[in-house]
This record gives C-alpha cells, sequence and structure tokens, in this order.
C-alpha cells in the first residue's frame, strides 16, 4: 500500500509540476488555486507513503517519478528539445527509481 501511495503522490507531482506556468507567475487565481492544491496533495500523500517507507527511498523514488513525468511532458506537449543527453537522463532517472524498489527493505 506504501508504494501505491508513494507512485500516487510522483503522479501528482507530475501534475503539480505542469500547473505551475498555467499561474503566470501566480498572477491567475484558478491555476493559482489549483498549483498549490496539486503540491499541497502530492506532499500529503507522501507523508502517508512515508509511514512505512525510509525516508530516503520514499523521497528520491518521488523526485524521480516527478521529474521523468516532467521531462516527459515537456518533450511530449511542450515540443522540448529531445537531446541524447536528455534520454540518458530519463534512463538514469527511472533506473534509479527502479533501483531503490527493489532494494527497498522489506514492508
Amino acid at each position: 500500500m506504501n508504494w501505491l501511495l508513494l507512485i500516487a503522490a510522483g503522479l501528482v507531482e507530475v501534475g503539480w509540476s505542469q500547473s505551475i506556468r498555467p499561474t503566470a507567475g501566480f498572477t491567475r487565481p484558478l491555476p493559482t488555486l489549483l498549483c498549490f492544491t496539486l503540491g499541497a496533495v502530492a506532499v500529503y500523500l507522501l507523508s502517508l507513503a512515508m509511514r512505512g517507507l525510509p525516508v530516503g527511498t520514499a523521497y528520491a523514488v518521488f523526485t524521480g517519478i516527478g521529474a521523468a513525468g516532467a521531462i516527459t511532458p515537456g518533450i511530449v506537449v511542450h515540443k522540448d528539445p529531445v537531446t541524447l543527453g536528455r534520454l540518458l537522463a530519463l534512463a538514469l532517472i527511472i533506473g534509479g527509481v527502479a533501483l531503490s524498489h527493489a532494494t527497498a527493505p522489506a514492508e
């Protein structure tokens, strides 16, 4: 269950990262409200996951999902450049998350 909460937290973080730009520097009320809400939900879910997972593992996986999730929509939706370095970074993030999961102590 803790891993499911952690994955949910990471996915909400992806939504949060994508919600920042539409706030226009936090000058637009509804997008700003959505941004703050998503950020709070992501941290709340992370805190629930940390009840049964080591802090370092949970935070590494959380930020890894968030980073990979921010790069991917950037490339697909916003047409950010695709470079070998970015693809390698994405592969390393995903590999690090997988390794953290595989080597985490049993719940």
